[in-house]
């Protein structure tokens, strides 16, 4: 009885929290099309200064691919008022910390600050978007370093080439089928005037939104905005029309080795409407319902009662244009590729044919507040949200209201929309193999 009265504690708190943590922030527009978002947050002495481009893995040239995520690190190089190299010197030398990562999506850019380096930060983005520098000497430096990465990351490291084999497998037209940092042919053929061309079609204002989040003042913030990036110019708008990918009616199956590893894969993937669609939301609490968490359907049962398999997971990968939902696991033992599989199945059957318990129902509920509450607990987090739902949702407000949206499902629905999506004739199977010497 005890435990229940605590449980129930919880909840209520995790739910006051989330209920009390509205998120404040008014937007504008500069006349260049730069879209901004200003967040005030003056409980820490602290800003956010990042700036988002809609540009990632999926654009450009097919025989150009990795282009966004080399500019990931080609824009850190320098500008015409920063010396190369010491962009990533500045910031820390005045107590701040910086990252950036690309999607297939979109290309990401922040620094944090104390929050009296607020004209610093902004100042250091406006270079980046006006002046940067890009010259042989950067390209062929930043190359060496993508390529370091790529050895590290996907070539040398065990089950790397996991998301690449799903899309090249899962799809056939569309440019997610190509790996976000691209193939390094394409970089090495790649000319500086290509780069160029690239930088001026997709890194302006008119394609990218600013955020500007901690302890501001709004009035201040404004004019330092206008100061620094009114005077970059409007670029042509961006066009896209990537073709469409045919619906999946029948089984596809596919090998991929791997030789960096000793222990096979099995990976079932499915390719799904894109991550604003209410039926996304609800493959996000399916993925959860089956491996969020070690009391979680596919953990409990196939790690740890039945003891056939070392790993397994599920997971809903949003994306814009189609998300990608894939079941993947590892066998213990003798244990086969087909059998893990088929017990993946068995429960997805489950849901398709009969609703999850209530218990359970409120256990995702639960999962799904917290993660709620976790998004919106740092001005850093918040900063990322507001840029995410503004440039990948078209719904700035969704950092408020999202969790409605996953209040609203019902257990109706997880199980119609299991049923919609998740069956065998519409994934792409794939045996993750280990690379024998005479592959």
């Amino acid at each position: 009885m005890k435990k229940r009265f605590l449980s129930f504690a919880l909840l209520a708190l995790v739910g006051s929290a989330a209920t009390a943590q509205k998120v404040e922030f008014e937007e504008f527009d500069l006349d260049n099309g730069l879209h901004v978002i200003l967040h005030q947050d003056n409980t820490a002495p602290l800003v956010v200064t990042s700036v988002m481009y809609d540009v990632g893995g999926k654009d450009g040239d097919r025989e150009r691919t990795g282009f966004a995520h080399f500019f990931e690190h080609l824009l850190f190089e320098g500008s015409e008022n920063i010396e190369r190299g010491e962009f990533m010197k500045i910031i820390p030398a005045n107590g701040g910390r910086f990252n950036a990562n690309t999607s297939q999506d979109r290309t990401y850019y922040y620094e944090i600050f104390p929050s009296n380096k607020l004209e610093l930060g902004l100042w250091l983005e406006s270079e980046r978007m006006l002046h940067p520098v890009i010259d042989q000497v950067g390209v062929d430096t930043q190359n060496e370093v993508v390529k370091e990465e790529r050895r590290q990351s996907y070539d040398n490291r065990p089950y790397g080439q996991i998301l690449s084999a799903i899309g090249s497998n899962l799809f056939d037209v569309h440019p997610y089928k190509d790996e976000n940092i691209g193939k390094m042919e394409h970089l090495d053929a790649a000319t500086l005037e290509e780069f160029n061309a690239y930088f001026d079609k997709y890194y302006v204002p008119n394609n990218a939104v600013l955020i500007v989040a901690g302890d501001i003042d709004i009035d201040d913030t404004k004019d330092m905005v206008e100061e620094y990036f009114g005077a970059v110019k409007k670029g042509p708008e961006v066009v896209r029309n990537f073709p469409k990918e045919q619906p999946l009616t029948e089984t596809r199956k596919a090998t991929v080795y791997d030789k960096n590893i000793q222990i096979p894969a099995i990976i079932a993937a499915y390719r799904l409407p894109g991550q604003a669609t209410r039926d996304a939301y609800v493959l996000d609490m399916i993925s959860t319902y089956l491996s969020g968490g070690k009391s979680s359907v596919l953990t409990k049962k196939i790690v740890d009662e039945q003891q056939q398999a070392l790993a397994v997971q599920a997971v809903n990968l949003g994306q814009v244009d189609y998300n990608i939902f894939a079941l993947f696991a590892l066998p213990q033992g003798d244990v086969t590729l087909e059998t893990l599989l088929s017990e993946m199945d068995e429960e997805i059957v489950k849901m398709q044919n009969e609703l999850i318990s209530e218990r359970d129902y409120q256990k995702l509920q639960n999962q799904f507040e917290s993660q709620f509450v976790s998004r919106n607990a740092s001005v850093e987090g918040i900063a990322s949200s507001l840029a995410t739902y503004y440039l990948l949702y078209g719904d700035v407000n969704l950092i408020n209201n999202q969790i409605d949206i996953y209040r609203s499902i019902t257990r109706d629905e997880i199980r119609d929309v299991a049923k919609k999506y998740l069956s065998p004739n519409q994934r792409v199977e794939i045996e993750y193999l280990p690379k024998k010497d005479d592959q």
